[in-house]
């Protein structure tokens, strides 16, 4: 049988996003649903279960924030801002409060499909995501599951709390990771306003991985928002 294409389901109450988006889809062989409201966003997501949310901030109802919670309350299908709101603040809220990526408007459909199959490859992932070993270019092979790092074939080693973090950029791997949540996961809540702590383990990381540490291909810096590891 052949498998059917992804549903997107984008909720956006501008009309002319939503066939600027519709068309990009369908181009590339995706089914889309729309909704322009909150409301009817929450509603079609549980209704139909999309494989993936694209989700504008400023709907007519409520913030798209709140369509975002309401959803990770029972599911973990991936949600990615699309928003002409273009400050950190606001990049940094969504993701803190489950988006899995934030892309700011105006955009083109080449990066809107690449950051749609990037979430789609994550979502594909077992149990929460988990990812067990993923290669970075030529260079760098990550074994979360036997805790083993190989640089240029070479084992290198890494402190528990290097290991820890690196872990975690695995496992949402292609989407950018807030400092808050990083802080969260690798430390424990008490340290979520410890960004020094991230800055020293990312350099450490980096010298230990990248070939040009002070240029990193893989260890991306989201500024004023958190890392990317890009695969």
């Amino acid at each position: 049988m052949t498998k059917p294409p992804p549903l997107v389901l984008l909720v956006e109450d501008e009309a002319q996003m939503r066939t600027f988006v519709g068309i990009a889809l369908a181009a590339h062989g995706y089914g889309m649903i729309e909704a322009s409201t909150a409301a009817q966003g929450i509603r079609l997501a549980f209704d139909r279960r999309p494989d993936l949310i694209l989700l504008d901030l400023g709907l007519p109802d409520a913030d798209g924030s709140e369509v975002t919670r309401r959803i990770r309350q029972w599911s973990r299908m991936p949600i990615l801002i699309i928003s002409a709101r273009s400050n950190e603040a606001n990049k940094v809220r969504a993701l803190d409060e489950g988006a899995d990526d934030y892309l700011t408007k105006p955009f083109g459909a080449a990066e809107l499909m690449a950051r749609i199959r990037v979430a789609l490859r994550n979502s594909g992932r077992t149990g929460e995501r988990a990812q067990t070993a993923v290669q970075l270019g030529d260079d760098v092979r990550i074994d979360v599951a036997n805790r083993t790092v190989l640089v240029r074939g070479k084992e290198v080693h890494l402190t528990p709390i290097e290991f820890k973090l690196l872990a975690t950029l695995v496992q949402h791997a292609g989407t950018v990771v807030t400092h808050r949540n990083l802080l969260t996961e690798v430390w424990g809540p008490g340290h979520a306003q410890q960004a020094q702590y991230l800055r020293v383990y990312m350099t450490q990381l980096r010298h230990k991985l990248e070939r040009q540490p002070a240029r990193p291909k893989h260890l991306l810096t989201e500024t004023g928002i958190g890392y990317r590891l890009r695969l």
